[in-house]
């Protein structure tokens, strides 16, 4: 190629003003080594989101000794007590790993999210999320929200192959990008478009000709990188578009107050803090049509959680610890397991606080919470902690604990992007690829 360089930009006008387009980074960019430059009246909507927790759990306090509907809910899930009947457990689905080098604390998270067993976080495939939400995230202003309760930037929300959505973590910030500049209240009578979006919208259909010249031009794959790229930009100008309209009236919705939290801190009562903060801005932002996807990050896969007064992580706990003799489990790691299903309950009732329709908001969410293993000292993939929340409009069932049996967890993957609308008859790779929906989830 001779015509575009990295500098290059797609032209058009606009009343008379130049316009553009700036390229991503392309292969015909790189040089031979590839290292230098060269939506009243509607339905309601459906949501899915992913609530992630770190290092496991302890087996004995958390899977059930029965399965169906009538088990005993172990001790660290007491508290999901009253959400039994909106609630799946699902226990013993496994990452194969087919020889693939098990990364600690990643393999099993995207293994779970992508059907793929990973040696790394360069996995070439989107995680199950970004699929969802390619069906059901186009009329809402953001196609996800990805959120941090621990302080570190991380999420497992990935496009393609090293490019996670970047996560907010501080709840003042979150508050900011959903109820700042660019929101508008649903219920407001006074609706006035903003003229600066009106003019960034078409952006895409201005520089036509360039963008179909240059797709004839480029290789293969530079060719579908483009195509994923321009995609991208039509899903932003798809929401710009929502903006230019009224928003739909919202029946029992009021407008957040701000937090007045930056949210920073480990310690297990500040992240606790944080996480309700959150839960409660998301859920105004999931009520009030702002987005249809999220992904909620408790705490990273490699915990940095801590307790009060503590510098010991509970990462690190998992691997120092040993296990109390009359117990038989490590003591000081099991109080953030259990923790951990706290905060998971307290997220269940921000979102089952909110009256919709004839249900709560819950009811018309799916909800996949998970962890990144099931026993953390041994960084297993087998049998990792799984639960589906909410009903997605009368999509999926609970209400009872599925044993896996050492299936492929892909099963999982499977079945709740076919819930969600999916259009996929099987998914995963080698040893994880599957076509076996998990009956029982769907309605």
């Amino acid at each position: 190629m001779t015509r575009f360089s990295r500098r290059s930009v797609l032209r058009g006008a606009m009343r008379g003003a130049a316009v553009g387009v700036s390229l991503p980074l392309l292969d015909c960019f790189l040089d031979e080594n590839g290292a230098a430059l060269a939506e009243s009246g509607q339905k309601l909507p459906v949501r899915f989101g992913t609530w992630i927790w770190g290092c496991g759990f302890i087996p004995e306090k958390w899977i059930p000794s029965a399965v169906g509907s009538e088990y005993l809910m172990p001790e660290d899930l007491v508290p999901l007590e009253p959400y039994r009947e909106k609630l799946a457990l699902l226990s013993g689905f496994d990452v194969k790993l087919d020889g693939v080098a098990n990364k600690p604390h990643i393999t099993g998270c995207l293994g779970l999210r992508t059907g793929i067993p990973v040696p790394n976080e360069n996995v070439k495939a989107p995680t199950l999320d970004v699929l969802i939400g390619q069906k059901i995230a186009e009329n809402s202003r953001f196609r996800s929200l990805e959120i941090s309760a621990c302080g570190l930037k991380k999420s497992y929300s990935y496009q393609a192959a090293g490019s996670a959505n970047p996560s907010e973590t501080s709840p003042d910030a979150l508050y900011r990008r959903i109820f700042g500049e660019g929101f508008q209240d649903p219920n407001s009578v006074d609706f006035k478009p903003d003229t600066r979006i009106m003019a960034r919208r078409s952006v895409l259909s201005l520089v036509a000709d360039d963008r179909k010249k240059l797709m004839r031009e480029v290789g293969a794959s530079d060719r579908a990188r483009l195509d994923e790229y321009f995609t991208s930009i039509r899903q932003i100008e798809q929401q710009l578009d929502l903006q230019l309209q009224p928003p739909v009236p919202v029946e029992n919705f009021e407008m957040p107050s701000a937090p007045g939290s930056d949210g920073h801190g480990s310690e297990m009562g500040q992240v606790m803090q944080t996480h309700r903060l959150m839960a409660s801005l998301l859920a105004a932002a999931l009520q009030s049509n702002q987005t249809n996807v999220f992904n909620m990050l408790f705490s990273d896969t490699t915990s940095n959680l801590r307790q009060e007064g503590e510098t010991t992580t509970h990462h690190t706990l998992t691997h120092e610890e040993p296990n109390d003799p009359q117990l038989g489990y490590q003591k000081q790691h099991a109080f953030f397991a259990t923790q951990s299903m706290v905060a998971w309950k307290e997220f269940l009732d921000a979102l089952d606080s909110i009256p919709e329709g004839d249900g709560t908001l819950l009811d018309n969410c799916m909800v996949l919470a998970h962890s990144d293993c099931s026993i953390a000292k041994a960084h297993a993939v087998e049998g990792i902690p799984a639960m589906i929340a909410g009903n997605a409009g009368g999509a999926v069932r609970t209400g009872y604990h599925l044993a896996g049996k050492g299936d492929s967890i892909a099963r999982l993957g499977l079945t709740v992007q076919q819930a969600m609308g999916v259009q996929v008859e099987k998914w995963g790779k080698l040893s994880m690829e599957t076509n076996r929906t998990i009956t029982e989830l769907v309605a």
